[in-house]
């Protein structure tokens, strides 16, 4: 508890160098400018006053702080959920109504009239909703409400060896439609749109032969083309993989280490080990493509959690990437598996802090709950988005290639999460949990050369992706 109230009074003191109003003004100013940057700096200024609101007991300047929060947050597609609850509860025995969008620009005083709306329900419109999907000249196009950024789309393809089908899939995250379609086409065996996990909108594209399937997006527009001869999905980007820079610095960090073993999953195996000879293999594949790669740890040692973060810092990294493996207690060991990736948040999701949890537990098991929510609370990292986005290219790329060769591989989703390693990483970072080592199949595969090499360089493809569409 000493260390948190020293961050916690560094942190407050940074602050009085502007006022509340001041920062509060500033921060309403930022939003109006509409840009990216400025929005995300006025998000961080806006949690910065809502930690001291808390603090002082301020219910009004809470009030105002999280009002500023959702506004900023929708505008970046972030999960404001959680402080949409807060700034509800502020008014139990009164009902609170808002539409925020993306488009709004921020006033962040909450008007006392305001308090006395009819719904306590607060919308939030940051999902692209799919207006029309028809062919176009032999093409299939799918158009949208709003403009689409080409890094929200991701693929894979797989071949099921029961159904002898080629499958293409497509994923357009932050999108919906109304209802699953069915499409056709000569030629092609199936081609349907569903709703995937909330707000993942998949076109799934099934044929007895090999395709061609290729798609761009162009503005609110994704323009698919499906052909034959030959089985590569790709998204078209403006940057050309040819003009990608090369001269990039990748951090990799093997979880655990030392006297941590980290979780024993199926037949004693150890994460520490599963996930440092998955590191290995992904240095090796991202060094024979050109980029620099360093590891937090090259043997069996020990590195405390934010000793990783401090050596990416060191190294200048433009991504820092965590590889763990996923456990659950024996009795439901063969029920859960799945790929996931996290990116740094202050989630409130149960699934997120369970496993966050578990992660944290070696360099925080001195800060009780409460503490740890509040020194989270504190986080105001600019390379949210960034992260996301990393996540999303590297899951996309390790389903891509783990399908190839498996069949049922779980995908567990983009997620974010609490995770101490992620804190004070300069540069986009993600954890990557590469399943359940609990799990007599997926624990058994975790141990596999082969299994690892194809987890490795699904994961080179995704950074691969992402540095090409940033």
């Amino acid at each position: 508890m000493i260390r948190l109230f020293l961050l916690v009074l560094l942190f407050g003191l940074s602050l009085h160098a502007l006022s509340d109003n001041e920062t509060i003004n500033r921060a309403n100013s930022l939003m109006k400018t509409g840009s990216k940057t400025n929005i995300f700096s006025a998000y961080n200024d806006y949690k910065s006053i809502y930690l001291r609101s808390v603090m002082s007991g301020d219910n009004k300047l809470k009030a105002t702080s999280l009002e500023g929060i959702i506004k900023s947050g929708s505008a970046l597609k972030i999960d404001v959920s959680g402080y949409i609850q807060d700034l509800e509860m502020l008014n139990p025995q009164e009902q609170t109504k808002k539409s925020y969008n993306s488009s709004t620009s921020s006033t962040a005083q909450i008007k006392p009239e305001a308090k006395h709306k009819e719904s306590k329900n607060i919308e939030i419109k940051s999902i692209n909703k799919l207006q029309n999907a028809k062919f176009e000249e032999g093409a299939l196009v799918l158009e949208f409400d709003k403009e689409l950024d080409s890094s929200l789309i991701h693929n894979a393809v797989s071949y099921d060896a029961k159904t002898k089908q080629h499958i293409y899939t497509l994923d357009i995250y932050s999108s919906m439609l109304i209802k699953s379609k069915e499409l056709r086409k000569a030629g092609i065996n199936k081609i349907k749109l569903t709703q995937n996990k909330g707000d993942v909108l998949q076109l799934v594209v099934e044929n007895s032969k090999k395709l061609a399937v290729s798609s761009t997006v162009e503005s609110n527009k994704v323009i698919i083309n499906i052909g034959s001869e030959t089985s590569s999905l790709t998204v078209k980007n403006t940057m050309k993989p040819s003009h990608l820079n090369k001269n990039k610095v990748i951090v990799l960090d093997s979880g655990h280490g030392g006297h941590d073993p980290g979780a024993t999953g199926y037949k004693g195996y150890k994460e520490k080990v599963v996930v440092f000879q998955i590191a290995k293999e992904l240095r090796n594949i991202l060094k024979s493509r050109g980029y620099k790669v360093h590891m937090t740890r090259e043997s069996d040692d020990f590195v405390k959690l934010s000793d990783r973060t401090k050596f990416a810092n060191k190294k200048n990294a433009d991504i820092f990437v965590s590889i763990h493996a996923n456990a659950v207690e024996k009795g439901n060991a063969d029920k859960a598996t799945g790929l996931e990736c996290y990116f740094l948040s202050k989630s409130r999701s149960d699934r997120a802090k369970r496993v966050a949890s578990s992660e944290n537990s070696v360099d925080m098991s001195d800060m009780n709950f409460y503490g740890k929510e509040s020194f989270l609370n504190t986080i105001n990292s600019h390379n949210i988005i960034a992260s996301n986005k990393l996540a999303i290219d590297l899951q996309g790329g390790m389903l891509g290639s783990l399908k190839k060769s498996y069949d049922d591989v779980t995908d567990a989703g983009v997620r974010e999460g609490p995770f101490w390693v992620l804190v004070g990483a300069q540069m986009p970072s993600v954890l990557v949990e590469v399943g359940f080592i609990s799990h007599p199949k997926e624990g058994t595969r975790l141990v596999s050369l082969a299994y690892q090499k194809s987890l490795a360089l699904g994961m080179a493809d995704g950074i691969e992706r992402y540095f090409i569409n940033n």
